[in-house]
């Protein structure tokens, strides 16, 4: 028997006609929103009766607007992972979304929401490359090429709609990756403000009237289930051409103060977001532990044998291993320890979610400047602590070494980096001697912005271990080389 038509997915079908008022106008339309700050606005909604419709901007060309316009801003959101062991899956139907806009084809329209009496905030996510300033940018462009150029000019036209109204301001929340996203954002639409001549009464409204919070964002979003699409559709009544998939895991921390609190009331939910004085802690928190614990247990546990994640995070040793790289990293972290402890306990669920296949190989991109920015502090903070080396990061380091040489047991290793990196390891290898490897490896300033070679007892420690890898391997190695660092 053939399964039957689904209905298509829309409000008249699902019978959800009735629309929030739009209080939030958001540049991205891609997979990273819509299950992170839609799902977000949705629980405001649902506990706290926030009554906030989202108004999505498509910030390129070629984009899914027309496509969640379709489907009345309707999709679905499936959170898959494992809390302390236990898999679960969550399935959410976004409602939220009131309207898409496209301002390279309805340019108009895109104006209009400067108009919106109800509007509050700004939410953006239009990548790392985003947030720049593109001085060929005019403020007659239907649109400007760059978001910030975008955003001024929708600042400026509800600044003149409003007639400088101080009530009219935004508070403005941009989640792009990258660190103190809101002020390096402000700058540039103050730029624009001088590149367009645009007068003091709008720039003093900018300034005074609209509120600018950096963020940090925390969840995995693998997007559309492509290879799993009919799985996915099996356990819905309606057929939907947008479906998400996240973790459950979340985290959104943003700069504010009591004012932002009562703006956004995400403490009568139970959703991890955090309203700060300064979010540096967290960064710092997340960079080290996730980060750093992945960067950390590439070169070695490809070079044991692993291919993902889960692999080497469910393996007897190599779990183990990157447990206590955790432990390593936590104890060189000045926050509160339980927040440190909970916040290592959801990576290392997040780490073996069996919905998400993490290849050890495909984040392996550039592990040099990844260790130096994810990893080396922590070393570097546990030596001053300790005033010795941590075992665990130390032989990181050492797999990192031998990782470079792009061979290993006969294999070709996916070494992926800038070609002179590449070259810099070739040559060092050439001469097989782990001594001078160590040597010119720790003193390549360029590499860490510092000489490692004059850290006490570390060149002799990389050198015993590279010497214990070559003769017994990754695990037997490793216990060998614990077994001296610890007589």
């Amino acid at each position: 028997m053939e399964n039957p038509v689904k209905q298509k997915l829309n409000r008249e079908n699902i019978n959800s006609t009735t629309l929030f008022p739009i209080k939030v106008v958001q540049f991205g339309e891609g997979n990273f929103l819509r299950a992170f700050v839609d799902y977000a606005f949705q629980r405001l909604n649902n506990e706290v009766n926030f009554n906030a419709g989202i108004a999505v901007v498509q910030p390129l060309e070629g984009g899914l607007v027309h496509m969640l316009n379709d489907q009345d801003g309707l999709y679905t959101l499936f959170m898959n992972g494992v809390k302390k062991n236990e898999k679960i899956q969550d399935i959410e139907l976004i409602k939220n979304v009131v309207k898409g806009i496209n301002p390279f084809t309805s340019f108009q329209d895109y104006l209009d929401l400067a108009k919106e009496k109800e509007l509050q905030f700004i939410i953006s996510n239009t990548t790392e490359a985003g947030i720049e300033f593109v001085d060929t940018d005019t403020l007659n462009m239907q649109p400007p090429v760059s978001f910030p150029a975008k955003l001024t000019v929708l600042l400026y036209e509800r600044f003149n709609h409003f007639k400088g109204d101080v009530s009219k301001g935004l508070t403005i929340i941009p989640c792009e990756l990258i660190n103190y996203n809101a002020a390096t954002l402000k700058e540039i639409i103050l730029k624009y403000c001088d590149l367009w001549n645009l007068d003091n009464q709008f720039k003093t409204w900018l300034l005074e009237s609209c509120t600018y919070h950096n963020t940090l964002v925390d969840r995995i979003v693998p997007g559309y289930p492509k290879n799993e699409i009919e799985e996915y559709n099996d356990k819905l009544d309606y057929q939907d051409n947008l479906i998400v998939t996240a973790e459950p895991f979340f985290l959104w921390v943003i700069e504010g103060d009591e004012t932002l609190k009562q703006k956004l009331p995400f403490h009568k939910t139970d959703l991890n977001v955090k309203i700060v004085d300064d979010m540096q802690a967290f960064r710092t928190l997340k960079v080290r532990i996730l980060n750093g614990a992945h960067t950390a247990m590439v070169p070695f546990s490809i070079l044991y044998g692993n291919e993902t994640v889960r692999q080497t995070v469910d393996g007897d040793f190599t779990g183990k291993f990157v447990n206590q790289v955790i432990t390593e990293i936590n104890g060189t972290l000045d926050m509160d320890k339980e927040e440190i402890s909970n916040y290592a306990e959801d990576v290392m669920d997040r780490f073996r979610n069996p919905f998400i296949i993490h290849k050890l190989s495909n984040i392996a991109l550039n592990t040099v400047s990844k260790f130096k920015v994810r990893v080396l502090p922590s070393l570097l903070q546990y030596i001053e602590n300790n005033k010795s080396l941590p075992v665990h990061l130390t032989y990181s380091l050492a797999c990192l070494i031998l990782f470079y040489k792009g061979t290993w047991k006969s294999s070709v290793l996916p070494v992926n980096d800038n070609a002179d990196i590449v070259e810099f390891f070739k040559k060092a290898w050439s001469s097989n001697d782990f001594n001078k490897i160590t040597k010119v490896t720790l003193e390549n300033v360029e590499f860490w912005e510092q000489d490692l070679s004059k850290i006490n007892g570390l060149s002799e420690a990389i050198v015993s271990a590279l010497t214990e890898i070559e003769t017994n391997g990754i695990e037997n190695g490793f216990v060998n080389f614990k077994s001296k660092f610890n007589s």
